[in-house]
């Protein structure tokens, strides 16, 4: 989970080879100029410039679908709101005398500020310090936890447990014989789905028994990270500024969303908690919790927990990485890699 998977990478690679002079010498954009950045909302103007004035039409697209046609060289005007947020693709192919030349530019569509959150400590729970915590969620009035295993740390295993909240004693811990290394958890109905890092495949097992009943790959995203469940899809992330979602039964990668907030793409995404329709999500390596939009994929909060947890704590292996809600007492639970304790906690809108 310390693996980054970028995203578009074609369109990157297409952008800083060509840009919007991709086509230098013939016609090319003026504007928008290529990765210039745009609220939502905002009616962005699309101006060509052309070698000559004679045509026969200009077919502009956005992402490779069509705009409109035009047969003169006037500006047309291109309507955010119309496509979404993130990476907008933008091209212009002219046609003169039954040849074709095109132009690229590209701009990056970015949501309104998130709301920014503090928190305030409402309850401390015992946690166990020799839990790498990967995943974790509260149901049935206790905690299911996953963990991890880095290979420095003696004592410290991959494991799926079931604990008391009160006490932080293990009431119930499976140690797969396997070599992987584990990493986030969800629960869906009686089974509970744990991921592995790099092995390519997540696993289902026996909430009751912790027995594995199942297994399915990883496709387009490589990695597993975090998961969380909406009721109806599974929710992973791979630790790239994307969430995909999957068949809750099966496993199957269904589709994904790309996560933005003011400022662009955002990376890492990590630990994942559904809680009233929004995706709570870790940043690794930050004490910063995202609240997703997980139709558009756009960062309405941002919840800082700089302070939460510092006495003894390392700069490494001590990454806050645990997000578990109570859905019949609403309560929060936030908790790290190896901390001693799990938090209860009240977001303050600052």
């Amino acid at each position: 989970m310390r693996t980054k998977l970028l995203s578009g990478l074609s369109l990157a690679i297409l952008i800083a080879v060509g840009g919007c002079k991709s086509q230098k010498g013939k016609f090319e954009f003026v504007l928008p100029e290529s990765g210039q950045r745009v609220a939502f909302g905002d009616q962005v103007k699309l101006k060509l410039n052309f070698p000559n004035t004679t045509l026969d039409s200009v077919v502009y697209s956005i992402d490779g679908e069509l705009l409109v046609t035009k047969t003169d060289t006037g500006s047309v005007v291109f309507d955010t709101k119309k496509f979404g947020f993130g990476d907008r693709s933008l091209s212009a192919k002219v046609y003169v005398g039954g040849k074709e030349d095109i132009a690229y530019s590209n701009v990056i569509v970015l949501p309104p500020n998130a709301k920014n959150y503090s928190f305030e400590v409402v309850n401390e729970f015992p946690h166990d310090t020799k839990a790498y915590t990967q995943g974790l969620q509260y149901a049935d009035g206790v905690l299911y936890e996953t963990t991890g295993q880095p290979s420095q740390l003696e004592g410290v295993v991959t494991s799926l447990r079931k604990v008391d909240l009160k006490t932080g004693e293990v009431l119930k811990i499976e140690k797969p014989s396997d070599d992987f290394f584990g990493e986030g958890m969800t629960i869906v109905g009686n089974t509970i789905v744990f991921l592995t890092w790099e092995n390519g495949k997540g696993f289902f097992y026996d909430k009751n028994t912790f027995k594995r009943i199942g297994e399915f790959p990883y496709e387009n995203s490589k990695y597993g990270w975090g998961v969380t469940y909406d009721g109806n899809k599974l929710i992973k992330s791979d630790g790239s500024s994307r969430l995909y979602f999957l068949d809750a039964k099966t496993g199957k990668e269904i589709d994904s969303i790309e996560v933005y907030d003011e400022n662009g793409k955002v990376d890492s995404i990590n630990e994942l908690e559904y809680i009233d329709g929004k995706v709570y999500a870790n940043v690794y390596s930050k004490d910063i919790i995202v609240i997703i939009d997980p139709k558009t994929g756009v960062v309405e909060g941002r919840i800082n927990l700089v302070g939460l947890y510092t006495e003894g704590r390392l700069p490494n292996d001590n990454e806050l990485n645990g997000v578990a809600y109570d859905t019949v007492g609403k309560r929060l639970f936030v908790t790290g890699k190896l901390w001693p304790k799990l938090y209860e906690i009240k977001l303050i809108e600052r």
